[in-house]
């Protein structure tokens, strides 16, 4: 991996090209949230017309800084920017984000030449450029958020999108659940740097535990995949490819002006990488959590355990239709439950607790549970307000069986057990269907590594 890729995430100074003292215009807003996210590195705006902003010394162009840069965050018009990589080609800045928008993606013609230009500037003065037409890069750990909106979370998931709108509502869940975010980064147009540097940089990054990936083409198939393939080995990786349909690949190449191939071609290539594959933006953030915190499986026995008759129901529909295998319990878990449970409550599967199930009732289950060898993965539906439920998942998450909790229903208590179920590290989800799904992303690339193991 180039270690230039390392300076776009863990540089020791910044300039933001384009600094505005406008607090509408991007170019103060990405200045801003460097500052307010904790960055502790030299920040140097650059504005010709200014003399500080935000407190900070402004500089008429980066050939004026006195220091070395890191990293460059590019926000000026289009038409500028092949000046400013030759600026920063003499400066030797080795990094380049460039925010701005109005190349390819426009489809006209003047879009085309300058993105070419730009192409040409960056090789011939040594610039590896992240963009253009991108929403910046992200490193909570050291409050680098040279992007929109300002994410502080720390955590361990990463995301990697050509869409930046995507990327942002991927960090904003993980902020809102209190896991937060390890690395984000937007591809934009994607004229140089892409989505397998990124891939090659994370898969050795320590504070990522799940990639996240939403791509619409890839530039180089066979090294994706070959760098795709030891990142899985290593830690899991969930794409969302968009260009499924034939609209769909019209409205790529209208976005960021790629060509994105058959999606046939691309699931087959990907599941053979071991990569995980979602098909909304939903799932791409569900099962990277469920990844990167639930424990591995040895095998794909589901038990379900409810206080919603309903939503036990769609969940042994849905694990059914995905191919999972529903655990049959052993007649000495059967006793044991129907001997510390009320007569109204069903044994069996889905083990229906009734709605007047309480914490303590799902603890006595639990115990049972996790002692059954026909059982892999207990899907723990709480479906009403129930104090506690967090406590009890605590006490039982990691003694020998994956559980996957689900809250639904239960208002202000569901928030609050929630989000001590995420401070724990414990990935809770809103519904039955989107819990089986992470069920079933964990249970693939269980086979995926045993397979390689083997190999």
């Amino acid at each position: 991996m180039s270690s230039v890729i390392r300076l776009f995430f863990e540089p020791e100074s910044v300039a933001v090209i384009g600094a505005s003292r406008d607090p509408s215009k991007t170019g103060h807003v990405i200045l801003k949230n460097i500052v307010e996210g904790g960055y502790k590195g030299r920040i140097y705006p650059i504005n010709p017309s200014a003399n500080e902003i935000l407190g900070l010394k402004c500089y008429k162009s980066v050939l004026e800084v006195p220091e070395n840069i890191d990293l460059a965050v590019v926000v000026v018009p289009a038409r500028l920017v092949p000046s400013v990589i030759d600026e920063l080609g003499v400066k030797k800045v080795k990094a380049a984000v460039i925010i701005s928008g109005g190349f390819r993606e426009t489809g006209t013609q003047e879009g085309h030449r300058l993105e070419e230009e730009l192409k040409n500037k960056a090789s011939s003065n040594g610039v590896r450029v992240l963009g253009p037409n991108c929403q910046g890069v992200n490193n909570p750990h050291i409050g680098l958020c040279a992007s929109w909106p300002l994410i502080k979370s720390k955590g361990p998931l990463a995301i990697v999108s050509q869409s930046g709108t995507i990327a942002a509502a991927f960090e904003l869940w993980a902020e809102e659940e209190g896991i937060g975010v390890s690395k984000m980064a937007a591809l934009g147009n994607k004229i140089d740097v892409d989505e397998t540097d990124l891939l090659e940089y994370l898969r050795d990054d320590v504070d990522t535990r799940a990639i996240a990936m939403y791509i619409e083409s890839v530039r180089d198939g066979r090294r994706f995949l070959r760098v795709a393939t030891e990142t899985s080995l290593k830690k899991p990786v969930v794409v969302l490819k968009s260009g499924r349909t034939p609209s769909g690949v019209r409205a790529v190449a209208s976005h960021t002006g790629s060509l994105a191939g058959s999606y046939a071609i691309y699931y087959s290539a990907f599941r053979k990488a071991g990569i995980a594959v979602a098909d909304t933006i939903e799932e791409l953030y569900d099962i990277a959590k469920g990844l990167a915190l639930l424990p591995r499986t040895d095998g794909e026995r589901i038990q379900i355990v409810t206080s919603s008759g309903g939503s036990g129901i769609v969940s042994v529909d849905y694990a059914e239709m995905l191919g999972l295998r529903l655990a049959s319990l052993e007649d000495s878990s059967r006793e044991s439950l129907r001997s510390e449970l009320p007569t109204h409550c069903i044994v069996g599967n889905p083990l229906d607790l009734t709605g007047d199930a309480d914490a303590e009732r799902y603890d006595k289950v639990l115990k049972v549970l996790v002692k059954d060898p026909n059982i892999d993965v207990i899907l723990a539906i709480f479906g009403d307000p129930i104090p506690g439920a967090s406590e009890v998942i605590k006490k039982w998450f990691n003694l020998g069986k994956t559980i996957v909790p689900v809250y639904i229903g239960g208002g202000s208590v569901e928030v609050v057990e929630r989000r001590k179920m995420h401070e724990s590290r414990i990935p809770t989800f809103k519904t039955p269907e989107r819990a089986v799904k992470v069920v079933k992303a964990l249970v693939d690339y269980t086979k995926f590594l045993k397979m390689h193991q083997a190999s």
